[in-house]
């Protein structure tokens, strides 16, 4: 067991795969297991979930820098991208990132009426006014790069052009302020520590409004009272574009978000930032300011998972993640895998 920030962890030493599974606090997997126990039981009542909604929903808010009255809950980013793709106008232009996740990229390539563009990370915000939409990770997950926030947000304000952020790969170890985008879509099943099947929108409010493709009785201004029967009676907002919950996923993220939210993310940043350029230092890499960190070469995933380290293999080469749960041991212990 390992102690981070307050919480105990069951992570093994060497896990430095959190860009593809988070490793949750004991807290959240000892609420999920209740929830199980109860599910199994027959204890669970469908409104008790109500409780675990809010508080992911709230803990993703303060974690992007918006209100929970902003934000939608979904199960998956490509499922809530799709929402605003299927509401784009005919022809309307989308430039993305090259080597972006494909969970942002499928939902406006599967349409043929609009035209989508990618480019390479560095080029994005400099060619984002001559767009309708940008759409792109605030952290690469095949490598870590960060995008400029601060172009993208120009961009938005001098030319009109819509952004989407995908913060999956970024919220719950980089401070972020977001309120200024039009949309910001995460998952919570890596760096918020979270089961999958919990997932956020925030909404601008002077966004285009997203039509509710999936609309459904949780999406409704009182979900208790909109079970049966017309007519559309959704709520305001953008809980308009809910959709109705996976229940043991958010019982996992209300603990787990709510918990996230109410540390010093700088001070997470510090930590996981810190224990990645450590690595990299090791290495004989320049600093990236990221918590994630590939490494080329074709046997750097065989060495390193001959060692007992937990990585992914992505573009050719090896992933490393650092989070909180990390320490200088797992960095020692990769970079004597490494040579």
């Amino acid at each position: 067991m390992r102690s981070a920030f307050g919480a105990t962890f069951d992570v093994p030493d060497g896990y430095l795969n959190t860009a593809s599974i988070g490793i949750p606090p004991a807290h959240v997997a000892e609420a999920v297991t209740d929830a199980v126990s109860n599910w199994a039981s027959g204890r669970n009542r469908p409104g008790d979930f109500d409780e675990h909604v809010a508080a992911a929903r709230a803990g993703f808010g303060r974690l992007i820098g918006v209100p929970a009255e902003r934000v939608a809950i979904g199960a998956s980013v490509s499922q809530l991208i799709g929402l605003i793709s299927a509401s784009l106008e005919p022809g309307s232009r989308v430039l993305v990132a090259e080597e972006d996740f494909t969970s942002v990229l499928f939902p406006f390539a599967a349409r043929d009426d609009v035209e989508v563009t990618p480019v390479s990370l560095a080029e994005l915000g400099q060619l984002a006014p001559g767009y309708d939409l940008v759409a792109v990770s605030v952290v690469q997950s095949a490598d870590g790069g960060i995008a400029d926030l601060d172009e993208l947000r120009r961009a938005r304000a001098e030319h009109g052009t819509r952004v989407l952020l995908d913060a999956t790969q970024a919220a719950g170890w980089l401070p972020l302020r977001l309120d200024w985008a039009d949309w910001v879509v995460c998952h919570g099943y890596k760096w918020l520590l979270s089961p999958r099947g919990a997932a956020w929108m925030s909404v601008h409010p002077d966004a285009p409004e997203a039509i509710p493709y999936s609309g459904n009785w949780y999406a409704a201004e009182d979900p208790w009272d909109s079970i049966y029967g017309m007519p559309l009676r959704l709520a305001s907002g953008a809980r308009r574009l809910d959709l109705s919950p996976v229940w043991l996923a958010q019982v996992g993220a209300g603990a787990a978000v709510d918990w996230l939210a109410g540390l010093d993310i700088a001070e997470v940043a510090e930590h996981c930032i810190g224990l990645a350029d450590g690595f990299r230092a090791e290495l004989g890499m320049e600093p990236a300011g990221s918590a994630i960190v590939p490494v080329a070469g074709a046997d750097a995933v065989a060495k390193l998972t001959g060692a007992g380290i937990a990585c992914a293999a992505r573009n050719g080469r090896a992933r490393l993640a650092f989070h909180l749960y990390n320490t200088a041991a797992d960095v020692e212990k990769a970079a004597c895998a490494l040579g």
